[in-house]
């Protein structure tokens, strides 16, 4: 089952002249969301977790690290400031305030034990597929945060994928790659592919979604 670049482009269109009909002068720019609705799929037997490169950035994303010194290029939070997060309000500000997380390898069972609790369940845990550093070198921490802000992670759930692929003012064009990146690395994890595919939807925050055609 194919979806074309063409076919988000026109599914976006019809977003944005609704949009416009509703007469929706936002005050901000709103996101965009790519959302894939899946059916016959077990999702205590089968999770999709999946770190995927996208050809166009979505956002600057905050980055916050669990290191052994304090770092020039990223938000340091070192092993003798662990003990401060104790405090569940000041850990759950911590969560929300960053939208990703990296650590030392050689951190992880401390920031598994003292962390794990709140990041894990926001799947924001320092992951050894992204967010992982065996060394705390300048250069290895600028290229890991390069990465990171080229990549998107889909983790489900429940049967239906949901993320955010750019923001109103991006291209459609640009819109579109995002979403078919997205799409193909989704359809491709699939247990039974097509057959667990129950539809496709693109959305403005405060839009009614647009079925894309398959």
């Amino acid at each position: 089952m194919a979806i074309t670049k063409e076919s988000f482009i026109k599914a976006l269109e019809q977003v944005r002249k609704v949009d416009k009909e509703q007469g929706n002068a936002r005050k901000f720019d709103q996101t965009v969301d790519l959302i894939i609705n899946l059916k016959d799929f077990d999702i205590k037997k089968t999770t999709l977790n999946l770190f995927i490169n996208m050809p166009h950035k979505i956002k600057e994303k905050k980055i916050a690290a669990f290191l052994e010194k304090k770092s020039d290029f990223v938000d340091t939070i070192t092993r003798v400031e662990f003990d401060a997060f104790k405090d569940k309000s000041k850990l759950k500000h911590l969560v929300k305030d960053y939208d990703f997380f990296i650590a030392n390898a050689k951190l992880m069972p401390a920031v598994a034990t003292n962390f794990g609790r709140v990041l894990g369940p926001a799947s924001k845990m320092p992951s050894p597929q992204l967010g992982v550093l065996m060394t705390e070198d300048e250069n290895a921490i600028k290229a890991l945060k390069k990465r990171i802000e080229s990549v998107v992670r889909v983790k489900t759930k429940e049967p239906t994928v949901k993320l955010a692929i750019g923001k109103q003012s991006d291209k459609d064009e640009d819109l579109a790659e995002n979403a078919l990146t997205v799409f193909n690395e989704v359809f491709k994890n699939l247990p039974k592919q097509k057959e667990n595919l129950k539809n496709v939807l693109v959305k403005f925050t405060m839009t009614k979604p647009a079925k894309v055609e398959m």
